[in-house]
């Protein structure tokens, strides 16, 4: 049996050239390569998955969309072991979130929506251009010209936390609002910084002297510190003052579980409630084994 310690080695020609092919286009690529993985069905699954679990954005999408066209999908499986594996992207980590309850939609398509946000975002910023001016283009393009708000009428919708379905709907709330802002954010060569605000996730920025803050709850408004301190009741040299720093990806995505274990509890949904606190559960599990390693 293939395991993780007998995974394919990416240096082998051989791969290089399966994983060079990924982005292709063509028909008959597509083909060959799909029949080249079910050929090699263990082996080709620990591949894609690898891939998909990646830092590289552009690779993950590709990998996940053809694990999709081969019917590898163990939805949740799939999402525990991105959670086991320590190696947390946003994007990717997301995504195969929401495949545990739609295991069925199509990554890609919403890749390249943000791929076509962060473009239409490219085409309005002046250069050179300040963190604040690239801001205030992204509220433009996402507020604006595209309408994404706050999910304020029916505020525990599932839907509200899934990352495909605010995209779809445009709506959310306030961490998947955030979410989309900083990948967007992130395609434009802008990196901004999840913030865990009690309450209101935030989005922070820390490329200027003093950081500041944007509440896409509120269409993107751009918050100071001190306003910020005045906004959460605490002073800057307080053990609280935390809540300002950013926190991580699994922590980002800790939240998001516990939002919907939250939401599912008020649709008395048990199964689903119980499928996001076992995420929940082993995140916490996660972090504390690396904490004592």
């Amino acid at each position: 049996m293939t395991n993780r310690k007998t995974l394919p080695d990416l240096n082998l020609p051989s791969w290089q050239a399966v994983q060079s092919l990924l982005d292709d286009e063509s028909v008959i690529v597509r083909d060959g390569l799909i029949k080249f993985f079910q050929s090699v069905p263990e082996t080709g699954k620990e591949f894609l998955l690898g891939l998909s679990q990646g830092e590289d954005s552009y690779l993950a999408k590709h990998a996940q969309n053809m694990i999709q066209k081969l019917g590898w999908i163990d939805s949740a499986g799939d999402f525990l072991k991105f959670i086991r594996s320590l190696r947390y992207e946003l994007e990717t980590g997301w995504f195969l979130l929401d495949r545990t309850v739609y295991p069925d939609f199509e990554t890609s398509t919403y890749s390249f929506f943000l791929d076509k946000l962060a473009d239409r975002c490219r085409e309005l910023l002046l250069q050179p251009s300040s963190p604040r001016m690239s801001c205030e283009v992204i509220n433009r393009v996402l507020f604006h010209e595209y309408g994404f708000r706050g999910a304020r009428e029916n505020f525990e919708n599932p839907e509200n936390s899934f990352l495909h379905r605010v995209l779809d709907r445009r709506e959310g709330l306030p961490i998947t609002l955030c979410a989309i802002y900083m990948l967007i954010a992130r395609r434009i060569g802008f990196e901004l910084d999840p913030i865990g605000t009690p309450g209101r996730f935030m989005v922070g920025c820390f490329a200027e002297r003093h950081p500041f803050y944007i509440d896409c709850w509120a269409g993107g408004r751009l918050i100071e510190l001190d306003q910020m301190q005045d906004k959460l009741g605490i002073l800057p040299d307080e053990e609280s003052g935390v809540s300002l720093l950013p926190v991580t990806v699994a922590e980002t995505l800790t939240r998001a579980c516990r939002n919907l274990c939250r939401h599912y509890a008020s649709a008395n949904d048990v199964a689903k409630k119980k499928l996001f606190e076992s995420f929940v559960g082993e995140f916490e599990r996660v972090h504390q084994e690396a904490s004592n390693a």
